[in-house]
Protein backbone atom coordinates (compact mmCIF):
# COMPACT_ATOMS: atom_id res chain seq x y z
CA UNK A 1 0.00 0.00 0.00
CA UNK A 2 1.74 3.19 -0.81
CA UNK A 3 1.50 6.11 0.93
CA UNK A 4 0.55 9.68 0.06
CA UNK A 5 3.17 11.77 -1.63
CA UNK A 6 1.87 14.96 0.21
CA UNK A 7 3.08 14.70 4.39
CA UNK A 8 -0.09 14.55 6.92
CA UNK A 9 1.53 17.30 8.94
CA UNK A 10 2.85 20.19 6.76
CA UNK A 11 3.31 22.57 9.29
CA UNK A 12 0.99 25.19 11.18
CA UNK A 13 2.06 28.34 11.77
CA UNK A 14 6.12 27.61 11.63
CA UNK A 15 5.60 27.00 7.50
CA UNK A 16 6.80 23.43 6.62
CA UNK A 17 9.29 22.04 8.21
CA UNK A 18 13.06 21.50 6.06
CA UNK A 19 15.12 18.59 4.94
CA UNK A 20 17.49 19.73 7.77
CA UNK A 21 14.46 19.95 10.21
CA UNK A 22 13.20 17.00 8.99
CA UNK A 23 16.51 14.72 9.26
CA UNK A 24 16.84 16.23 12.55
CA UNK A 25 13.34 14.91 13.97
CA UNK A 26 12.54 12.42 12.22
CA UNK A 27 12.78 8.82 13.88
CA UNK A 28 11.46 6.63 11.68
CA UNK A 29 14.47 4.62 11.67
CA UNK A 30 14.37 4.11 15.29
CA UNK A 31 10.74 3.82 16.05
CA UNK A 32 9.61 0.93 13.48
CA UNK A 33 9.61 -1.97 16.28
CA UNK A 34 6.41 0.20 17.74
CA UNK A 35 4.32 -0.14 14.32
CA UNK A 36 2.57 -3.22 15.34
CA UNK A 37 1.65 -1.41 19.05
CA UNK A 38 0.99 1.61 16.80
CA UNK A 39 -2.11 -0.43 14.56
CA UNK A 40 -3.37 -2.34 17.97
CA UNK A 41 -3.77 1.06 19.55
CA UNK A 42 -5.29 2.83 16.59
CA UNK A 43 -7.64 -0.04 15.93
CA UNK A 44 -9.12 0.67 19.53
CA UNK A 45 -9.17 3.96 19.00
CA UNK A 46 -11.57 4.03 16.07
CA UNK A 47 -13.46 1.45 17.96
CA UNK A 48 -14.21 4.40 20.46
CA UNK A 49 -14.99 6.72 18.07
CA UNK A 50 -17.78 4.43 16.55
CA UNK A 51 -19.55 4.18 19.93
CA UNK A 52 -19.52 8.27 20.72
CA UNK A 53 -20.90 8.54 16.55
CA UNK A 54 -17.91 10.09 15.45
CA UNK A 55 -17.83 7.91 13.03
CA UNK A 56 -20.54 5.08 11.73
CA UNK A 57 -20.16 1.79 11.21
CA UNK A 58 -19.09 1.92 7.69
CA UNK A 59 -16.70 4.41 8.47
CA UNK A 60 -15.36 2.29 11.29
CA UNK A 61 -15.43 -1.08 8.94
CA UNK A 62 -13.11 0.82 6.46
CA UNK A 63 -10.64 2.31 8.69
CA UNK A 64 -10.31 -1.17 10.32
CA UNK A 65 -10.04 -2.81 7.44
CA UNK A 66 -7.21 -0.21 6.08
CA UNK A 67 -5.46 -0.39 9.42
CA UNK A 68 -5.05 -4.03 9.22
CA UNK A 69 -3.70 -4.24 5.80
CA UNK A 70 -1.31 -1.75 6.70
CA UNK A 71 -0.32 -3.85 9.67
CA UNK A 72 0.20 -7.09 7.70
CA UNK A 73 2.05 -4.61 4.91
CA UNK A 74 4.47 -3.72 7.67
CA UNK A 75 5.07 -7.19 9.52
CA UNK A 76 5.25 -8.47 5.70
CA UNK A 77 8.22 -5.79 5.06
CA UNK A 78 6.19 -4.57 2.06
CA UNK A 79 5.18 -0.98 4.14
CA UNK A 80 6.26 1.70 1.71
CA UNK A 81 7.69 3.97 4.17
CA UNK A 82 8.56 8.01 3.63
CA UNK A 83 10.85 9.34 5.46
CA UNK A 84 9.01 13.32 4.76
CA UNK A 85 6.20 11.21 7.04
CA UNK A 86 8.59 11.73 10.32
CA UNK A 87 7.62 8.72 12.46
CA UNK A 88 5.38 5.69 12.20
CA UNK A 89 2.36 7.29 13.55
CA UNK A 90 2.38 9.47 10.42
CA UNK A 91 3.18 7.10 8.34
CA UNK A 92 0.32 4.71 9.45
CA UNK A 93 -2.07 7.34 9.08
CA UNK A 94 -0.75 8.74 5.51
CA UNK A 95 -1.34 4.87 4.18
CA UNK A 96 -4.89 5.19 5.89
CA UNK A 97 -5.49 8.39 4.05
CA UNK A 98 -4.35 6.54 0.64
CA UNK A 99 -7.03 3.99 1.10
CA UNK A 100 -10.11 5.68 2.71
CA UNK A 101 -9.41 8.97 1.58
CA UNK A 102 -8.22 12.05 3.69
CA UNK A 103 -11.76 12.80 5.21
CA UNK A 104 -12.47 9.48 6.92
CA UNK A 105 -8.43 9.14 7.74
CA UNK A 106 -9.13 12.61 9.08
CA UNK A 107 -10.95 11.65 11.52
CA UNK A 108 -8.10 9.00 13.06
CA UNK A 109 -6.18 11.32 15.02
CA UNK A 110 -9.50 12.71 16.54
CA UNK A 111 -9.31 13.08 20.12
CA UNK A 112 -6.05 12.00 20.27
CA UNK A 113 -2.08 13.21 20.38
CA UNK A 114 1.12 11.90 19.15
CA UNK A 115 2.01 12.98 22.43
CA UNK A 116 0.03 10.46 24.01
CA UNK A 117 0.38 8.05 20.83
CA UNK A 118 4.16 7.47 21.76
CA UNK A 119 4.13 6.88 25.15
CA UNK A 120 0.86 4.30 24.49
CA UNK A 121 3.22 2.22 21.98
CA UNK A 122 5.84 2.45 24.06
CA UNK A 123 4.77 1.40 27.45
CA UNK A 124 2.88 -2.06 24.98
CA UNK A 125 6.24 -2.49 23.43
CA UNK A 126 7.72 -2.64 27.00
CA UNK A 127 5.37 -5.11 28.00
CA UNK A 128 6.59 -7.63 25.28
CA UNK A 129 10.05 -6.65 25.75
CA UNK A 130 10.42 -7.68 29.44
CA UNK A 131 8.60 -11.08 28.32
CA UNK A 132 10.52 -11.31 26.07
CA UNK A 133 13.87 -10.51 27.81
CA UNK A 134 12.17 -13.34 31.06
CA UNK A 135 12.15 -15.44 28.54
CA UNK A 136 15.86 -15.25 27.58
CA UNK A 137 16.71 -15.31 31.43
CA UNK A 138 15.04 -18.72 31.73
CA UNK A 139 16.48 -20.02 29.65
CA UNK A 140 20.29 -19.11 30.91
CA UNK A 141 19.67 -20.30 34.45
CA UNK A 142 17.95 -23.73 33.01
CA UNK A 143 21.42 -23.93 31.34
CA UNK A 144 23.32 -23.04 34.09
CA UNK A 145 21.33 -25.25 36.61
CA UNK A 146 21.69 -28.05 33.91
CA UNK A 147 25.48 -27.56 33.76
CA UNK A 148 25.63 -27.28 37.75
CA UNK A 149 24.38 -30.43 38.24
CA UNK A 150 26.98 -32.12 35.37
CA UNK A 151 29.62 -30.36 37.76
CA UNK A 152 28.51 -31.36 41.38
CA UNK A 153 31.77 -33.06 41.64
CA UNK A 154 33.53 -30.52 39.94
CA UNK A 155 36.14 -28.46 42.66
CA UNK A 156 37.65 -24.86 42.01
CA UNK A 157 39.29 -22.16 43.98
CA UNK A 158 37.41 -19.76 44.94
CA UNK A 159 38.49 -16.28 44.76
CA UNK A 160 38.38 -12.79 46.95
CA UNK A 161 40.46 -9.99 45.94
CA UNK A 162 41.53 -12.11 42.87
CA UNK A 163 43.53 -13.93 45.19
CA UNK A 164 43.09 -17.71 45.78
CA UNK A 165 40.79 -18.23 49.29
CA UNK A 166 39.04 -21.42 49.47
CA UNK A 167 38.07 -24.83 47.68
CA UNK A 168 34.32 -24.19 46.42
CA UNK A 169 32.28 -26.32 43.80
CA UNK A 170 31.82 -25.56 40.38
CA UNK A 171 28.40 -26.33 40.40
CA UNK A 172 27.92 -23.53 43.54
CA UNK A 173 29.90 -20.89 41.60
CA UNK A 174 27.20 -22.01 38.87
CA UNK A 175 24.29 -21.08 41.24
CA UNK A 176 25.97 -18.44 41.85
CA UNK A 177 24.86 -16.68 39.16
CA UNK A 178 21.21 -18.08 38.12
CA UNK A 179 20.91 -16.16 42.10
CA UNK A 180 21.93 -12.75 40.23
CA UNK A 181 19.88 -13.99 37.27
CA UNK A 182 16.79 -14.54 39.56
CA UNK A 183 16.95 -10.74 40.61
CA UNK A 184 17.48 -9.26 37.60
CA UNK A 185 14.26 -11.32 36.38
CA UNK A 186 12.56 -9.66 39.32
CA UNK A 187 13.82 -6.34 38.88
CA UNK A 188 12.79 -6.35 34.61
CA UNK A 189 8.97 -7.96 36.60
CA UNK A 190 8.70 -5.34 39.07
CA UNK A 191 9.38 -2.31 36.26
CA UNK A 192 6.66 -3.99 33.65
CA UNK A 193 4.01 -3.77 36.67
CA UNK A 194 4.32 0.55 36.71
CA UNK A 195 4.90 0.68 33.15
CA UNK A 196 1.39 -1.60 33.39
CA UNK A 197 -1.10 1.92 32.50
CA UNK A 198 -2.42 3.37 29.61
CA UNK A 199 -1.84 6.79 28.51
CA UNK A 200 -4.35 6.77 26.02
CA UNK A 201 -6.58 9.52 26.05
CA UNK A 202 -4.74 11.97 27.43
CA UNK A 203 -4.80 13.99 24.81
CA UNK A 204 -1.77 16.48 24.00
CA UNK A 205 -1.49 17.13 27.74
CA UNK A 206 -4.94 17.99 29.43
CA UNK A 207 -6.73 14.61 28.36
CA UNK A 208 -9.10 14.52 25.18
CA UNK A 209 -11.68 16.66 24.39
CA UNK A 210 -13.87 13.67 23.46
CA UNK A 211 -15.45 12.07 25.67
CA UNK A 212 -13.69 8.46 25.35
CA UNK A 213 -14.20 5.31 28.08
CA UNK A 214 -10.22 5.56 28.95
CA UNK A 215 -10.65 2.35 31.33
CA UNK A 216 -12.46 0.43 28.28
CA UNK A 217 -9.57 1.41 26.12
CA UNK A 218 -7.30 0.40 28.93
CA UNK A 219 -8.88 -3.13 28.70
CA UNK A 220 -9.00 -3.26 25.35
CA UNK A 221 -5.01 -2.71 24.54
CA UNK A 222 -4.48 -5.33 27.72
CA UNK A 223 -3.38 -2.53 30.46
CA UNK A 224 -4.12 -3.16 34.44
CA UNK A 225 -5.64 1.13 34.32
CA UNK A 226 -5.50 4.10 32.79
CA UNK A 227 -2.94 6.40 33.83
CA UNK A 228 -4.50 8.87 36.42
CA UNK A 229 -3.01 12.03 35.44
CA UNK A 230 -2.78 13.97 31.45
CA UNK A 231 0.43 15.77 32.48
CA UNK A 232 2.26 12.97 33.96
CA UNK A 233 1.24 10.28 31.22
CA UNK A 234 2.52 12.38 28.25
CA UNK A 235 5.49 13.45 30.03
CA UNK A 236 6.84 10.25 32.19
CA UNK A 237 9.54 8.55 31.05
CA UNK A 238 10.12 6.57 34.21
CA UNK A 239 8.92 3.56 32.66
CA UNK A 240 12.26 3.65 30.03
CA UNK A 241 14.60 4.84 33.30
CA UNK A 242 13.74 1.63 34.91
CA UNK A 243 13.50 -0.34 32.23
CA UNK A 244 16.92 0.54 31.35
CA UNK A 245 18.37 0.57 34.91
CA UNK A 246 17.03 -3.16 34.90
CA UNK A 247 18.81 -3.89 31.60
CA UNK A 248 22.16 -2.05 33.08
CA UNK A 249 21.82 -4.60 36.11
CA UNK A 250 21.73 -7.55 34.57
CA UNK A 251 24.07 -6.68 31.04
CA UNK A 252 26.27 -5.98 34.24
CA UNK A 253 25.76 -9.72 35.63
CA UNK A 254 25.93 -11.26 31.91
CA UNK A 255 29.68 -8.81 31.72
CA UNK A 256 30.90 -10.24 35.22
CA UNK A 257 30.47 -14.08 33.67
CA UNK A 258 31.41 -13.25 29.92
CA UNK A 259 34.33 -11.85 32.13
CA UNK A 260 35.46 -15.24 34.08
CA UNK A 261 35.36 -17.09 30.85
CA UNK A 262 37.69 -14.71 29.29
CA UNK A 263 40.14 -15.20 31.96
CA UNK A 264 39.23 -19.38 32.40
CA UNK A 265 40.31 -19.87 28.88
CA UNK A 266 43.71 -17.75 29.00
CA UNK A 267 46.47 -20.77 28.62
CA UNK A 268 48.15 -19.14 32.24
CA UNK A 269 44.38 -20.46 34.02
CA UNK A 270 43.42 -23.09 31.52
CA UNK A 271 40.02 -23.50 33.51
CA UNK A 272 37.92 -23.63 30.38
CA UNK A 273 37.86 -23.56 26.62
CA UNK A 274 34.99 -21.80 24.62
CA UNK A 275 33.31 -23.07 22.37
CA UNK A 276 34.93 -23.02 18.50
CA UNK A 277 31.72 -20.78 16.70
CA UNK A 278 32.11 -18.64 19.85
CA UNK A 279 35.75 -17.47 19.03
CA UNK A 280 37.96 -16.10 16.77
CA UNK A 281 41.17 -16.16 15.17
CA UNK A 282 44.10 -13.21 14.81
CA UNK A 283 44.65 -11.40 11.40
CA UNK A 284 48.36 -11.48 12.12
CA UNK A 285 48.85 -14.08 14.84
CA UNK A 286 48.51 -18.29 13.87
CA UNK A 287 48.47 -19.45 17.36
CA UNK A 288 45.58 -17.06 18.86
CA UNK A 289 42.50 -18.16 20.16
CA UNK A 290 40.54 -15.21 21.25
CA UNK A 291 37.50 -14.96 23.25
CA UNK A 292 36.30 -12.00 20.93
CA UNK A 293 31.96 -12.75 21.81
CA UNK A 294 33.17 -12.87 25.45
CA UNK A 295 34.85 -9.75 25.22
CA UNK A 296 31.96 -8.22 23.42
CA UNK A 297 29.17 -8.70 25.92
CA UNK A 298 31.09 -7.99 28.58
CA UNK A 299 31.77 -4.29 26.47
CA UNK A 300 28.34 -4.10 25.38
CA UNK A 301 27.32 -3.59 29.04
CA UNK A 302 28.88 -0.63 28.94
CA UNK A 303 26.78 0.65 26.09
CA UNK A 304 23.29 -0.15 27.93
CA UNK A 305 24.93 1.91 30.98
CA UNK A 306 25.47 4.47 28.70
CA UNK A 307 21.46 4.49 27.45
CA UNK A 308 20.59 4.58 30.87
CA UNK A 309 22.66 7.65 31.53
CA UNK A 310 21.31 9.26 27.96
CA UNK A 311 17.94 8.65 28.85
CA UNK A 312 18.06 10.12 32.96
CA UNK A 313 20.18 13.34 31.53
CA UNK A 314 17.26 13.62 28.64
CA UNK A 315 14.80 13.84 31.03
CA UNK A 316 16.22 15.50 34.17
CA UNK A 317 14.60 19.09 34.63
CA UNK A 318 12.13 19.31 31.83
CA UNK A 319 9.13 21.46 33.42
CA UNK A 320 5.99 19.36 32.17
CA UNK A 321 4.36 18.15 29.94
CA UNK A 322 5.67 17.14 26.68
CA UNK A 323 8.66 18.31 25.19
CA UNK A 324 10.52 16.78 21.63
CA UNK A 325 13.61 16.11 23.94
CA UNK A 326 11.60 13.11 24.92
CA UNK A 327 12.30 11.67 21.52
CA UNK A 328 16.12 11.05 22.33
CA UNK A 329 14.98 8.71 25.22
CA UNK A 330 13.43 6.18 22.31
CA UNK A 331 16.98 5.38 20.07
CA UNK A 332 18.71 4.13 23.65
CA UNK A 333 15.91 2.12 25.04
CA UNK A 334 15.12 0.36 22.04
CA UNK A 335 18.80 -0.52 20.88
CA UNK A 336 19.57 -1.44 24.73
CA UNK A 337 16.74 -4.01 24.77
CA UNK A 338 17.71 -5.11 21.42
CA UNK A 339 21.42 -5.51 22.42
CA UNK A 340 20.54 -7.20 25.95
CA UNK A 341 18.78 -9.52 23.85
CA UNK A 342 21.33 -10.53 22.19
CA UNK A 343 24.14 -11.04 24.77
CA UNK A 344 21.73 -13.19 26.78
CA UNK A 345 21.24 -15.32 23.91
CA UNK A 346 25.06 -15.71 23.30
CA UNK A 347 25.32 -16.13 26.97
CA UNK A 348 23.54 -19.08 27.58
CA UNK A 349 25.42 -20.89 23.92
CA UNK A 350 28.65 -20.04 26.47
CA UNK A 351 27.35 -22.15 28.83
CA UNK A 352 25.91 -25.07 27.46
CA UNK A 353 29.46 -25.69 24.80
CA UNK A 354 31.79 -24.28 27.36
CA UNK A 355 34.09 -27.27 28.55
CA UNK A 356 35.65 -27.54 31.78
CA UNK A 357 38.97 -28.86 32.51
CA UNK A 358 38.22 -30.19 35.93
CA UNK A 359 41.32 -31.64 36.63
CA UNK A 360 43.07 -28.20 36.25
CA UNK A 361 40.50 -26.42 38.56
CA UNK A 362 41.37 -29.53 41.12
CA UNK A 363 44.94 -28.76 41.29
CA UNK A 364 44.55 -24.73 41.19
CA UNK A 365 42.33 -25.47 44.26
CA UNK A 366 44.96 -27.50 46.12
CA UNK A 367 46.95 -24.40 45.68
CA UNK A 368 47.27 -20.87 47.19
CA UNK A 369 47.57 -22.18 50.54
CA UNK A 370 43.32 -22.66 49.89
CA UNK A 371 42.89 -24.92 52.67
CA UNK A 372 44.56 -22.94 55.04
CA UNK A 373 40.83 -21.48 56.84
CA UNK A 374 39.29 -25.14 56.71
CA UNK A 375 42.78 -25.88 58.95
CA UNK A 376 42.35 -22.83 61.07
CA UNK A 377 39.03 -24.16 61.98
CA UNK A 378 39.89 -27.38 63.17
CA UNK A 379 42.01 -25.41 65.36
CA UNK A 380 38.75 -24.04 66.37
CA UNK A 381 37.15 -26.52 67.09
CA UNK A 382 39.70 -28.21 69.21
CA UNK A 383 39.02 -25.13 71.42
CA UNK A 384 41.55 -22.63 69.96
CA UNK A 385 40.57 -18.97 70.08
CA UNK A 386 39.67 -18.28 66.40
CA UNK A 387 42.17 -15.46 66.09
CA UNK A 388 44.85 -17.32 67.88
CA UNK A 389 44.18 -19.99 65.18
CA UNK A 390 43.89 -17.31 62.54
CA UNK A 391 47.81 -16.34 64.11
CA UNK A 392 49.23 -19.93 64.14
CA UNK A 393 47.73 -20.83 60.37
CA UNK A 394 49.18 -17.97 58.97
CA UNK A 395 52.23 -18.46 60.59
CA UNK A 396 52.68 -21.56 59.08
CA UNK A 397 51.84 -20.39 55.54
CA UNK A 398 54.79 -17.48 55.73
CA UNK A 399 56.71 -20.79 56.92
CA UNK A 400 55.79 -22.80 53.76
CA UNK A 401 56.06 -19.38 51.78
CA UNK A 402 59.59 -19.72 52.33
CA UNK A 403 60.22 -23.16 51.19
CA UNK A 404 58.19 -22.54 47.85
CA UNK A 405 55.24 -25.27 49.22
CA UNK A 406 52.11 -25.00 49.47
CA UNK A 407 50.79 -24.88 53.28
CA UNK A 408 49.19 -28.74 52.72
CA UNK A 409 52.79 -29.59 51.62
CA UNK A 410 54.06 -29.23 54.80
CA UNK A 411 55.51 -32.54 56.75
CA UNK A 412 52.79 -33.83 58.85
CA UNK A 413 55.27 -34.18 61.71
CA UNK A 414 55.90 -30.48 61.39
CA UNK A 415 52.10 -29.81 61.52
CA UNK A 416 51.93 -31.83 64.53
CA UNK A 417 54.34 -30.26 66.25
CA UNK A 418 52.98 -26.60 65.49
CA UNK A 419 49.23 -27.56 66.05
CA UNK A 420 49.82 -30.03 68.97
CA UNK A 421 45.75 -29.54 69.33
CA UNK A 422 45.34 -31.53 66.00
CA UNK A 423 48.34 -34.35 66.66
CA UNK A 424 45.95 -37.13 67.32
CA UNK A 425 43.61 -37.28 64.60
CA UNK A 426 44.39 -39.57 61.80
CA UNK A 427 45.68 -36.34 59.30
CA UNK A 428 46.08 -33.05 60.37
CA UNK A 429 45.38 -31.09 56.92
CA UNK A 430 42.07 -31.39 55.47
CA UNK A 431 41.05 -33.02 52.14
CA UNK A 432 39.42 -31.31 49.82
CA UNK A 433 36.32 -32.57 50.21
CA UNK A 434 36.80 -32.10 53.81
CA UNK A 435 37.03 -28.17 53.02
CA UNK A 436 33.82 -28.69 50.75
CA UNK A 437 31.76 -30.48 52.91
CA UNK A 438 32.73 -28.13 56.24
CA UNK A 439 30.89 -25.61 54.38
CA UNK A 440 27.55 -27.17 55.47
CA UNK A 441 25.42 -24.07 55.77
CA UNK A 442 22.44 -22.81 53.92
CA UNK A 443 23.98 -21.14 50.92
CA UNK A 444 27.37 -22.78 51.33
CA UNK A 445 29.39 -25.08 49.21
CA UNK A 446 28.91 -28.57 51.01
CA UNK A 447 27.72 -31.39 48.37
CA UNK A 448 24.51 -31.67 49.55
CA UNK A 449 23.85 -27.80 50.34
CA UNK A 450 24.97 -27.47 46.69
CA UNK A 451 22.53 -30.24 45.36
CA UNK A 452 19.65 -29.17 47.12
CA UNK A 453 20.03 -25.66 45.46
CA UNK A 454 20.32 -26.77 42.54
CA UNK A 455 17.45 -29.21 42.67
CA UNK A 456 15.09 -26.14 44.09
CA UNK A 457 16.17 -23.76 41.40
CA UNK A 458 15.60 -26.65 38.57
CA UNK A 459 11.87 -27.15 39.95
CA UNK A 460 11.34 -23.35 40.36
CA UNK A 461 12.65 -23.43 36.33
CA UNK A 462 10.61 -26.21 35.85
CA UNK A 463 13.26 -28.76 35.23
CA UNK A 464 11.79 -31.27 37.55
CA UNK A 465 12.66 -31.90 40.79
CA UNK A 466 16.22 -32.15 39.76
CA UNK A 467 18.35 -30.74 36.96
CA UNK A 468 19.43 -32.80 33.96
CA UNK A 469 22.36 -34.90 34.13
Amino acid sequence: MPNSHDPVVSGTRAGTPGDLALRLSATLEVDRPLAPYDIRASKVHIGELARIGLIDADGHQHLATALQAVGEEIEAGRFAWDARNEDVHMNVEAAVREAVGPELAGQLQAGRSRNEEVVTDERLWLKDAVAALDARLTALERTLVARAARENATVLPAHTHTQPAQPVLLAHHLLAYVEMLDRDRSRLADCAVRADRSPAGSGAAVGSGLSLDREAVAQQLGFAAPTANSLDAVSDRDYAVELLAACAVTAGHLSRMAGELVLWSTPYVGFARLPDDLSSGSSMLPNKRNPDAAELVRGRAAAIEGALVTVLSVTRGLPLAYHRDFQETRRPMLEAVASLDLCLEVTTLFFDGVTFDRERMRSAASRGHALATALAERLVGAGVPFRQAHRRIGDLVATADERGLDLSELPVDELATALPELADRSHIMPTLEEALAAADVIGGTAPARVKAAGDAAAKRLGLGLEAPT
